[in-house]
């Protein structure tokens, strides 16, 4: 199928939804994509695997970044697309298909913004870290990714939001002695003193700290907890699996640190982390695009890819028309006109005047 990136954004949203991608069956998609960037004149466009980058190449004094996933979580009787009032229905519609099309619009209706833009539109976000195909650029090709700012397109409500947490998952061990469940005095229960464990999940207050002006809100919790032996065996282990999220003032480092400390006495082994990302919205370019957007901001709860642009020394935010609670629903969908008022803001900051990063 075509898609018509000069079409109304909402029916561009609509076409890009009606493509079932999910993650792993971008391809289809993908083509669609790249074949209507090709069209276009004032772009380059480089295809990578089921990933797609289309920049501008105006020899501007800044380039930014415009990205967003071309996958889906899987089908849940929520295709084909649907309007409603102001409302339309679909998987993706809100994480993140109606971002994508705001960014296919400006990329193809911009064709002298006042910054050189980078489009980036890739696959298997939703799925293992492994498989990211933003992960794969910043590996592979980090010269496309390379910029002064970037905006991911993630559901945000309109909003700005800055930077994201980490994340970290550790497995934290009771330990005690096997004996027969007849005679239990012999051994030590290995359930029963995780109740400890359980005890500092319970007591543990969220930290709130605020970076750059923005509020995080922390959190420690319980996830998974597996022990047991038979049905007639004390148990001389039980592991309980805690996820921390926090706030960009830590590095992975100091969140391992904490979540080691306040476990003491137990057994602690990480088992995956992803760094967080700093809030990046007192950067010139950022800052510019807080103006010239005039969106509110507040603070990223949770992980997004903006930690990959970090890693790369890429500011970046957050910035799409989808609800974020709605992501990844049966029910999922994105208010209309919100997806035609962030396609004007960001109209506006690209084509307005640009900021210069020192």
């Amino acid at each position: 199928m075509g898609l018509d990136l000069f079409s109304h954004v909402t029916d561009l949203t609509a076409a890009i939804v009606d493509v079932e991608s999910v993650s792993g069956g971008e391809r289809a998609l993908a083509d669609a994509v790249e074949e209507a960037l090709r069209a276009v004149p004032h772009l380059e466009v480089v295809r990578d695997g089921n990933s797609v980058v289309a920049r501008t190449g105006l020899g501007r004094a800044e380039r930014v970044v415009l990205a967003g996933h071309l996958d889906t979580v899987p089908l849940n009787g929520n295709l084909p697309s649907r309007v409603e009032g102001d409302r339309l229905y679909g998987c993706g519609t809100t994480d993140m298909k109606s971002g994508v099309a705001v960014a296919l619009r400006l990329a193809a209706t911009v064709p002298e913004p006042t910054r050189d833009v980078t489009y980036v539109f890739y696959d298997c976000e939703e799925i293992e870290a492994e498989r990211n195909g933003l992960r794969k650029l910043a590996a592979d090709r980090p010269d496309l990714l390379a910029g002064d700012f970037a905006v991911l397109m993630e559901p945000t409500g309109g909003l700005i939001e800055g930077g994201c947490q980490g994340t970290l998952r550790a497995e934290v061990t009771a330990e005690g002695e096997r004996a027969h469940s007849a005679r239990a005095w012999m051994g030590s229960n290995a359930i029963h003193s995780a109740g400890r464990i359980l005890d500092v999940l319970r007591a543990y207050e969220p930290t709130r700290p605020v970076v750059d002006g923005l509020e995080y809100h922390e959190g420690l919790n319980a996830v998974f907890i597996s022990g047991g032996v038979a049905g007639n065996v004390i148990p001389d282990e039980c592991v309980v699996t805690v996820n921390y999220r926090f706030a960009p003032d830590k590095s992975v480092a100091d969140a391992e640190e904490y979540v080691r400390g306040i476990f003491a006495g137990f057994p602690v082994k990480i088992t995956d982390s992803a760094a967080a990302a700093r809030p990046g919205v007192t950067h010139p370019a950022a800052a510019a695009f807080v103006a010239a957007s005039g969106a509110g901001v507040r603070a990223k709860l949770g992980w997004t890819d903006v930690a990959r642009f970090a890693e790369l020394g890429v500011p970046a935010v957050n910035y799409g028309p989808g609800e974020p609670t709605l992501a990844h629903t049966k029910d999922e969908y994105v208010e209309i006109p919100l997806i035609a008022d962030c396609e004007r803001r960001m109209r506006t900051w690209l084509e307005g005047p640009a900021t210069v990063a020192p």
